[in-house]
């Protein structure tokens, strides 16, 4: 009976180890970085500092001459946007423009362009077309 008595202090002692000294030190820990704290931001401006310069140069955007190349439209395309050479980009502008002029953009789905008799024969007879399919249609129509 004695060595049961024994084995049962043992069991007590120890939670008393693990209590104490971890309170202690959670204070050290929390003042440690208010030292460290300090030159970390004093070395943050200098960083900053150089993207500055290298974004001080900018150079004038170039423009990209194949959309500038003035083409002619094709008679078809020509009803709509004029018999003149033009680049690409006012091509695609002055579709737009009749198309809103002449409300044939989809009320639903305004991705969809609802092609009139002029746009039937740009759009090889198609009644819809996106208006990611337009582009493809007037290149083939742009000489």
């Amino acid at each position: 009976m004695a060595k049961k008595k024994a084995t049962k202090p043992a069991k007590k002692a120890a939670p008393k180890k693990a209590a104490a000294p971890k309170k202690a030190a959670a204070p050290k820990k929390a003042a440690a970085p208010k030292k460290a704290a300090a030159p970390k931001k004093a070395a943050a401006p200098k960083k900053a500092a150089a993207p500055k310069k290298a974004a001080a140069p900018k150079k004038p955007r170039k423009v990209n001459a194949a959309f500038m190349k003035a083409l002619t439209p094709s008679s078809d395309l020509a009803k709509i946007v004029g018999a003149d050479p033009m680049p690409r980009t006012e091509v695609v502008k002055k579709l737009w423009d009749y198309i809103k002029k002449h409300n044939l953009q989809d009320s639903k789905n305004r991705r969809n362009i609802n092609a009139d008799e002029n746009l039937k024969a740009i759009f090889d007879g198609k009644k819809t077309v996106s208006m990611f399919e337009m582009t493809k249609y007037v290149a083939k129509h742009l000489s």
